[in-house]
């Protein structure tokens, strides 16, 4: 008799190689997420030993020698190029403001957007200083760090306005008021480009003590108001002496007798 042939039985557990290929990569992922997340405690702690150096040169002779070497640590982060993310843009600009001020530190921080398209964020001095120094609090770094992706996607010009009230400053570090406003504008600017790249040449800061109050100094409360740190988002790009001569040289080259078209022109024809 011939013998039948066994049949093979048909593995219907395959699925499980594809599913365990699955579970891994998926662990992978969240694995890798997770390392991105993560806060560097280290940096951060560099970050705050340089901005306190920095600030304070003649109290702490040999700790004002560090570097202030922050710039190593800022993210390469591009602005979009999507059409209508402007709008949008603003849009998530209010929604920080809006979400700072559930904070009662945060609560008195504005938006204002002007009808020439300017756009101004009011900050008080409290929120980013203690009072009579210049070295920006930690609590401020995460609202500084929203306000900065918000201007790289804007890609606008910037300028940082310090403000005093009128009560006089004289210590080794501020003879006046002058030096406490424009060094307060400056570290703004110093955390928005080195620590969250926001590009330098988008940058400026501005010092002008007590010479533009927004209220009388009268009470406790209106110098309050007037201590205010102003982040102006411009509209267009600040008319610069640097551009007007580039213009200048641009003409003076394309009107000279001796460019390429003038040389062809004035040679003799035989």
């Amino acid at each position: 008799m011939a013998k039948h042939k066994h049949e093979e039985h048909e593995n219907h557990e395959r699925w499980l190689v594809s599913y365990a290929d699955f579970i891994t990569l998926l662990f992978a992922f969240f694995v890798v997420m997770y390392s991105v997340s993560a806060i560097n405690e280290g940096k951060f702690r560099t970050v705050s030993e340089s901005i306190r150096a920095a600030l304070r040169p003649l109290s702490n002779p040999e700790v004002s020698q560090m570097l202030f070497s922050i710039g190593q640590y800022r993210p390469a982060l591009r602005a979009p190029s999507v059409p209508g993310s402007k709008e949008i843009t603003i849009w998530r600009l209010r929604e920080l403001v809006k979400s700072s001020q559930t904070s009662s530190q945060f609560a008195l921080i504005h938006m204002l957007q002007k009808d020439d398209g300017d756009i101004i964020i009011t900050i008080p001095d409290s929120v980013l200083f203690h009072s009579g120094e210049a070295t920006v609090r930690p609590e401020a770094l995460a609202f500084l760090k929203g306000l900065a992706n918000v201007l790289l996607e804007l890609n606008r010009h910037v300028r940082v306005e310090g403000h005093t009230d009128n009560v006089p400053i004289k210590t080794a570090q501020f003879p006046s008021n002058w030096e406490l406003s424009a060094t307060r504008a400056v570290m703004v600017v110093r955390v928005l480009s080195e620590l969250y790249g926001v590009p330098a040449d988008h940058l400026a800061a501005v010092g002008y003590a007590d010479t533009r109050p927004v209220v009388p100094n009268l009470t406790p409360d209106q110098r309050a108001k007037n201590r205010r740190v102003e982040i102006v988002i411009l509209e267009r790009a600040p008319f610069t002496t640097s551009s007007v001569f580039a213009d200048s040289q641009q003409n003076a080259l394309e009107s000279s007798p001796n460019s390429a078209d003038g040389q062809f022109e004035s040679l003799p024809r035989y």
